[in-house]
């Protein structure tokens, strides 16, 4: 598996398609910002969400067991799964006792996490992806480059060109409303044939023993309204306390995400249709581990917006595809360095620590402050490359010793600014590769400031 570093550089060697995707995505963090500051009380909600959440993680077994009672009265079937293995192995069995053959899914990235459509596809199920930028991916064959937005990566062109090897569009047409159309020509026989629909889930209320799912194009609403069978893959940390607490992740949500009110559709998901079966599966896959964590416990309050994606200022750069991870950006940064640090360790360091992810994250999570944590963490248990370790460790010894820190200062201040550039900026100096190192000062601030002290002193004494 290739670094951050090494894929991001892959990323930016196109300068303007890392221009346009920064672009694109500050487009939609400065929508968030004018629908945030369109409601006075934005940050009490950001307080109600957090505290919401946090309480429903400290009790996360009492609220679990509350709703599956709730829905097991209302005839919905509640599953429990341990991990991605057994979340594909139960949906798999519930599609083979109704001899399905064509599944359509809405968007959910648990089911990405669980790698449930090559799954399924490698046992004659055929999976097709409804939402819109979902389906671009899917005809693709690639992931997902963003959990709101996943075809983001991709420009007009992109679609139109996949659209016309796929679907049998007009070559060279990149007009978004034909190409829309489409798309739903082809999405609507698949609609009306399949024999199941499978939807994540947004939220679950524990009051009332049923799911929320949000979207912008009502393609959940059909996969679980046609078809006899509807299956909700849904994470354990989606679950909240009452139905009057929906409210303020409803009004949070979509502002964040995409700078609207609300989602076109909220749907809410209560019982089985008529005639038909609804199941519920619950996973856990290691978000036990996270829970018990209290150190990144609160990246469990994640309401799955893409906020702190929007603004993060190497994301919009890099690209979601460069993290390697199913969730990317600053909190698939702390997800993926927590439950596979040895496949994921330098995301953390795919950061600036500039802070703009927590501030505008719906939730109040802590984000850069853990992926600080982890930065720590990763170092003492030897995740790191040798070159950033060895480095570290003739830093800290350096800093240890205050003498020859200002020795070592002094000479840089003498010898630097004479050196030739070519010694300078060189293939090993990344940093240098679109800066220029500021003028060296005559002297250390340090020397400064005890000059400034003895000034002060030897002016008294007068």
């Amino acid at each position: 598996m290739a670094s951050h570093p090494e894929n991001a550089t892959k990323y930016v060697a196109n300068d303007e398609r890392m221009h346009w995707h920064d672009k694109a995505l500050w487009f939609v963090r400065e929508k968030r910002d004018k629908a945030a500051h369109g409601i006075p009380e934005w940050e009490q909600l950001r307080d109600y969400a957090s505290t919401i959440k946090t309480h429903t993680m400290n009790k996360l077994d009492f609220y679990l067991e509350e709703f599956e009672r709730n829905a097991t009265a209302k005839g919905i079937t509640v599953h429990w799964a341990k991990d991605a293995v057994e979340h594909n192995e139960i949906v798999h069995k519930l599609l083979k006792a109704k001899k399905v053959k064509k599944l359509v899914k809405s968007k959910s990235m648990l089911t990405e996490e669980c790698h449930l459509n090559p799954y399924l596809e490698q046992r004659g199920i055929e999976v097709i992806d409804t939402d819109l930028g979902e389906r671009i991916v899917q005809l693709r064959n690639e992931p997902p480059s963003h959990i709101v937005l996943p075809a983001i990566h991709l420009t007009k062109m992109d679609v139109s060109d996949t659209f016309h090897e796929h679907l049998g569009t007009e070559k060279g047409n990149d007009d978004p409303t034909y190409l829309t159309r489409a798309a739903r020509a082809s999405l609507r026989e698949d609609f009306l044939t399949a024999e199941a629909g499978l939807t994540g889930v947004n939220f679950a209320i524990a009051e009332t023993g049923g799911v929320v799912v949000c979207t912008n194009e009502g393609n959940a609403d059909m996969g679980a309204s046609l078809p006899k069978l509807h299956i909700a893959s849904m994470g354990m940390e989606k679950i909240i306390p009452r139905l009057k607490d929906l409210s303020v992740f409803t009004r949070l949500l979509a502002r964040s995400a995409t700078g609207q009110a609300i989602t076109s559709y909220t749907s809410h998901f209560h019982q089985p249709i008529e005639g038909g079966e609804m199941h519920i599966i619950i996973v856990d896959n290691k978000r036990a581990e996270f829970l018990a964590n209290e150190k990144y416990r609160q990246a469990l309050n994640c309401i799955r917006c893409g906020a702190c994606m929007n603004t993060c200022p190497i994301y919009r750069r890099s690209g979601g595809h460069s993290y390697e991870h199913v969730i990317p950006g600053p909190i698939g940064s702390t997800i993926a360095a927590f439950k596979e640090p040895e496949k994921h360790n330098s995301l953390p360091f795919a950061c600036t620590l500039c802070g703009s992810c927590t501030n505008v994250c719906p939730a109040k999570i802590d984000l850069d402050s853990q992926l600080y944590n982890h930065r720590q963490d990763l170092a003492e248990a030897g995740y790191l490359p040798k070159s950033k370790m060895l480095s570290m460790k003739v830093m800290t010894y350096v800093f240890n010793r205050p003498k020859l820190l200002d020795f070592a200062g002094f000479m840089a201040r003498k010898i630097v600014p004479k050196l030739p550039k070519s010694l300078i900026y060189n293939k090993f100096n990344v940093w240098g590769k679109t800066r220029d190192l500021p003028e060296f000062p005559e002297h250390s601030f340090k020397e400064l400031y005890t000059k400034m002290k003895k000034d002060e002193r030897d002016k008294d004494d007068k």
